[in-house]
């Protein structure tokens, strides 16, 4: 039975662009505040961490997308390296990150404009991205791109005059006074542990470089092109991090000094440029949510679709592809929807929500690895003991390090949504009589069929 597919429109640089925009490079300031507490000055030190942690993953990722180049992600890797039913579960798991991470942007979004503009109620504000997000993602993957192209390359901007203003004050006595300074990433007497913390909670600035494999069936030569992104992203992002809170640093090495941990960047650039330069700052702040928000929906709707062409949600809605505009339509407008639960949720619960199914992902993503290549392939040559068995390891043991750090409230929201999840496996087992999916590709691995 044939199906529409999905256009393959995306250039190498276009995924990047949609992967940062996840990522949301600006995060390292809206973090800066509450990590300089926790690791006592160390936030660079804490990116570092982070992002060699996250690079094994990074890895495993790259080498799943070279196998199965489809919407699924993690989902359709784990389904195909274990089995249908495990694959269920970790896209159940996924779903949460995926699913909510829109939300997240918009309900910080609102937040902010609604304490610049405090005469129009943050639901207004909520309403109206939601709105402009999802007629932007209807409208299709090529437009999204080259608008998260152009809100990102404002951010980047913004970040590079905040790192220009910053050295000019330095040098002129702001701060250390010098730009050349161990505090902000090493003391002997400090506790490395405190570094490890930070890292625990700076790896969920990295999500986006994984989100990208949702979109493999959009990306022109997808097997070569988003490997590349992935690490592309990953770097990118881990310079920029490492750099922006390096030098945020310096212009104010002490951690206890700041008024407001949460808005101690707000602090910074007010320091550095004056009442003008804040304003265009905050105005980052703003494009890199809905820059952020518009990818996320994008991803999420890829994920819905892959789980709806297997039947593991209901086919006729969720694999559903617009002929015409070449989108999961109804996928997007659903996403949409649950993106009002920003009206009433808090930004404590929506994260803690995903910050477990990224994780469950992670590690599976890296066990698939294991799985296909060492054991089902075999490949247990030099390179293959290597690169599928030590660095997905490795990758999973982080992993599992910073699953064991998550706050109660990530745990019990997780467990929960898991036993949901088996849950709604055991009726579509018992009741549906799904026993397991067997997809096939086509030759250019873009399309399904049953």
């Amino acid at each position: 039975m044939e199906k529409t597919n999905l256009n393959q429109r995306l250039t190498l640089f276009s995924v990047v662009m949609i992967g940062l925009s996840i990522m949301a490079p600006g995060t390292v300031f809206s973090t800066f505040g509450i990590t300089t507490q926790i690791t006592e000055g160390k936030v660079p030190a804490a990116y570092a961490v982070a992002a060699i942690a996250l690079g094994f993953t990074a890895y495993s990722y790259g080498q799943m997308v070279k196998v199965y180049p489809t919407s699924g992600s993690a989902y359709t890797y784990v389904q195909h390296s274990f089995n249908s039913h495990i694959g269920f579960l970790v896209g159940w798991a996924l779903f949460t990150d995926y699913l909510l991470l829109p939300m997240v942007n918009y309900l910080i979004a609102g937040i902010f404009m609604s304490s610049v503009l405090p005469s129009i109620p943050t639901y207004v504000w909520i309403l109206l991205l939601i709105g402009m997000t999802t007629i932007i993602n209807i409208r299709g993957i090529k437009l999204v791109g080259v608008i998260n192209t152009l809100l990102m390359v404002y951010s980047i901007l913004v970040i590079v005059l905040f790192c220009f203003l910053s050295i000019k004050s330095v040098l002129e006595g702001t701060g250390t006074g010098s730009l050349f300074s161990t505090s902000p990433i090493f003391e002997s007497k400090q506790s490395f542990s405190l570094i490890l913390a930070g890292a625990s909670l700076l790896c969920f600035s990295f999500l986006g470089f994984d989100s990208i494999t949702t979109l493999a069936e959009e990306t022109i030569d997808a097997t070569k092109t988003i490997p590349k992104a992935i690490f592309i992203i990953l770097i990118t992002g881990a310079l920029i991090f490492i750099v922006v809170s390096y030098i945020a640093s310096l212009v104010q090495p002490d951690f206890r000094a700041f008024t407001n941990p949460d808005a101690a960047a707000v602090e910074m650039a007010t320091m550095v440029g004056g009442n003008v330069f804040t304003s265009f700052f905050l105005g980052a702040t703003l494009v890199g949510t809905f820059a952020s928000g518009l990818a996320a929906q994008a991803s999420v709707s890829r994920v819905l679709l892959a789980m709806g062409r297997d039947s593991m949600l209901p086919k006729r809605f969720f694999g559903y592809v617009h002929p015409r505009l070449k989108t999961p339509i109804l996928n997007i407008v659903l996403v949409g929807a649950v993106s009002l639960l920003a009206l009433v949720l808090s930004l404590t619960v929506a994260t803690s929500f995903i910050n477990f199914g990224a994780l469950v992902a992670f590690l599976f993503v890296n066990l698939s690895v294991i799985a296909h290549y060492f054991i089902r392939k075999k490949d247990s040559s030099v390179r293959g003991i290597v690169t599928y068995l030590i660095f997905p390891l490795i990758g999973a043991g982080f992993i599992v390090w910073l699953l064991s750090g998550l706050n109660v409230h990530s745990i019990i929201l997780g467990i929960s949504w898991t036993i949901l999840g088996v849950i709604y496996l055991m009726y579509l087992v018992k009741f549906k009589r799904m026993k397991s999916v067997s997809l096939k590709f086509d030759e250019d691995n873009t399309s399904f069929m049953d």
